[in-house]
């Protein structure tokens, strides 16, 4: 294979479930080709580096084949391979977000009548100043 086009790169390699979806990233400036923004329809160059949302985390992947073919998950994985800064920044980044999480107290139980009028009486008030 000689070139595909970005969109259907990212949608074989699985980053996306509908090339439409992929379309829409790239457009949005959400995916960078080399460091840059890109169209939808470039075309992919193994070795090239493709940073890519992927829920909380923005993975930075080297080109390492290329398809046009969506395929099983083991097969797509050997499309790309994730840069070590990546993969140390997604830890990094995973481990900050569930300190985070640690410290936010959740309440027990959900609040009563009383309560509930309270929190909306002083949203309310929130508003006006």
């Amino acid at each position: 294979m000689d070139s595909v086009r970005l969109d259907k790169w990212l949608w074989a390699a699985r980053f996306f479930k509908t090339r439409a979806l992929a379309k829409k990233a790239i457009e949005g400036g959400k995916v960078q080709y080399n460091g840059a923004r890109a169209k939808t329809s470039k075309a992919v160059e193994v070795g090239a580096l493709v940073r890519v949302p992927q829920g909380w985390d923005i993975l930075e992947v080297e080109v390492l084949a290329l398809s046009d073919q969506r395929r099983g998950a083991p097969e797509a994985r050997t499309l790309y391979a994730e840069t070590p800064e990546s993969v140390a920044r997604r830890e990094r980044e995973a481990e900050a977000r569930r300190l985070t999480n640690q410290v936010m107290q959740h309440p027990l139980k959900r609040p009563d009548k009383k309560q509930r009028r309270e929190i909306q009486r002083f949203q309310r008030n929130q508003g006006e100043d």
